[in-house]
């Protein structure tokens, strides 16, 4: 760890206290850093937005993109004052970064109220024996949308 990692996660613990005393959402704070500039930065905007997904990583994650002009985020590295909660998580890996530094860890979080070990279990449950009922429907005609992205010549891969 060098000196700008700890000035960079202390950046994002920043915004998680910022986004406590402003009253916005939850206790979360998150960076972007590109060649050793922040690119990106949120705090946990969920109340405030009524957004259930804008979460702290993922409104530092928009941000940063929509500065690189890019859907991922090659090169950078992500700070987030929290271990990422399972949609943050997935919303890094589409992203792409070179690396990922937390602070608190999720056993933090459930200790303060924000428990998602029921999202982990819920993942691992077949589609029948879900709490939120789910139901496949009109597959074949959805699936003509894959053999149209399939076949699409000029589609932009990621």
């Amino acid at each position: 760890m060098s000196e700008f990692d700890n000035q960079f996660m202390r950046r994002a613990i920043e915004l998680a206290e910022e986004g406590v005393a402003s009253n916005v959402g939850g206790p979360f704070g998150a960076i972007v850093v590109y060649q050793n500039k922040i690119i990106g930065e949120g705090c946990n905007r969920v109340t405030s937005a009524n957004d259930p997904t804008a979460h702290a990583e993922v409104v530092a994650i928009r941000q940063a993109c929509t500065h690189l002009s890019h859907f991922q985020l090659h090169d950078c590295s992500i700070y987030t004052s929290c271990e990422p909660c399972p949609m943050c998580l997935g919303a890094i890996y589409w992203a792409r970064p070179s690396r990922v530094y937390f602070g608190c860890t999720h056993a933090d979080a459930a200790a303060s109220g924000f428990d998602d070990h029921f999202i982990y279990d819920e993942l691992q449950r077949d589609i029948a024996e879900r709490s939120i009922p789910m139901e496949n429907l009109l597959r074949s005609e959805a699936l003509r949308v894959f053999e149209l992205w399939k076949n699409k010549s000029d589609r932009k891969e990621y």
